[in-house]
């Protein structure tokens, strides 16, 4: 499952196994990428309220469907299977098509073309790619065509959190050797719901 000890679900107590508690899914499954926080509970507690923040919580400029194409486009390019996986399956199930979650994905880092990338899309992808290639190149004009494209300020801040949040998600990943095993895709917390619990939503 990962490089390091993990401590599963059964094995936990005290404080892991209150906030295992509140993100496993209704099967008890809690994501190997959470696992991977077991030996610091801290840092699970942090990594939980960072990626419901930033994913999961409203208001949010971005919506479902272009947030997932968002983490799908920097997981792709820091190379996370893992996080493409999981949040390719989080957005097929908002398009409820995994042919074209598939096809966007896809188009969002240039692999292919896709008349369906709509032009808001590609200048969110756009963003994300050049701060996640070429952090250090960013320009404040790079937001201009955030903003031609509908995004205010607020909308922007979210964009910009969720990059940051996949690249920090990414690395985790990456830098321990986490696995997806058997564990079922595309779950996440419902955002109409203050909880953390897993589930699949449509």
């Amino acid at each position: 499952m990962a490089w390091i000890k993990t401590i599963s679900p059964e094995a936990a107590s005290g404080k892991l196994k209150e906030l295992y508690e509140q993100v496993s899914s209704p099967e008890g499954q809690v994501d190997n990428i959470l696992q991977a926080h077991s030996l610091r509970p801290r840092t699970l507690a942090a990594h939980l309220q960072l990626y419901k923040a930033a994913m999961h919580s409203r208001p949010n400029g971005l919506s479902p469907r272009e947030r997932e194409l968002v983490g799908v486009c920097v997981s792709q390019l820091n190379g996370c299977e893992y996080c493409v996986q999981h949040h390719r399956a989080g957005l097929a199930r908002h398009l409820n098509n995994p042919a074209l979650a598939l096809e966007l994905s896809e188009a969002a880092i240039g692999k292919r073309p896709s008349q369906r990338l709509s032009e808001r899309e590609r200048a969110l992808c756009a963003y994300a790619s050049k701060l996640t290639r070429i952090p250090g190149a960013m320009e404040e004009r790079d937001l201009a065509e955030l903003r031609n494209v509908g995004l205010d300020d607020a909308a922007i801040l979210d964009l910009n959190q969720i990059v940051a949040y996949f690249a920090y998600a990414n690395r985790t990943v990456l830098g321990l050797g986490v696995k997806i095993d058997d564990e079922p895709l595309g779950l996440h917390p419902d955002e109409r719901e203050a909880g953390l619990q897993h589930k699949a939503l449509g």
